[in-house]
């Protein structure tokens, strides 16, 4: 069995003239490359970093670096000390972005959520209210209930709600107050 260096020098040396190749626009040679650097930039990132989405977030910074440097790389030299120099860098640039961002956001990124539209927030909270209401809608008496169904929850205007449960508007504008008292007393647990 061959030291764990020797294995360390011939995966150097392959990694070597695959970047050569691909410096030589060898496109399967550079694809491999990079297939095979990933788990040895991965165990580099995890030394710094705990969590598999920031690790993961620097071996892509490192690799993008690899391209973009690419044509820097002497083949005479061993590649992974390079590779371990981008790494490094590209790790402590990322400790050093999350430290700045950390003085000025919140630690616990679950404390906010983000709504790409300001009343898809308004309408979720809407909706885990109404799941709270059905029962105390439903316990209503019937003249309470179907004005303010008619009234609140399928908007209707005073007049269509008047001809659609033959109700006066008086008596529907008495009713949804009076609904609307009684489930506020409800949800807050008083039974005046």
């Amino acid at each position: 069995m061959a030291p764990a260096g020797d294995h360390d020098s011939a995966r150097d040396r392959e990694w070597s003239a695959l970047m050569a190749a691909a410096q030589n626009g060898d496109r399967a040679a550079y694809e491999r490359l990079l297939r095979e650097i990933l788990p040895f930039l991965r165990a580099l990132a995890a030394r710094q970093h705990r969590t598999p989405d920031r690790v993961e977030d620097v071996v892509q910074d490192v690799l993008l670096t690899v391209h973009r440097v690419r044509h820097t790389y002497d083949p005479g030299r061993p590649i992974g000390p390079w590779l371990a120099a981008i790494a490094r860098r590209r790790s402590i640039d990322a400790l050093r972005r999350r430290g700045r961002t950390e003085v000025a956001e919140v630690a616990d990124e679950r404390a906010y959520e983000t709504f790409a539209d300001p009343r898809a927030k308004e309408e979720m909270e809407a909706r885990e209210r109404a799941g709270d209401l059905g029962p105390a809608i439903a316990s209503l008496p019937r003249g309470q209930r179907e004005a303010l169904e008619l009234l609140k929850l399928r908007q209707l205007s005073l007049a269509e709600a008047s001809r659609a449960s033959g109700k006066s508007v008086a008596s529907l504008k008495v009713s949804v107050h009076r609904a609307i008292r009684a489930l506020r007393a409800q949800l807050k647990g008083d039974k005046r």
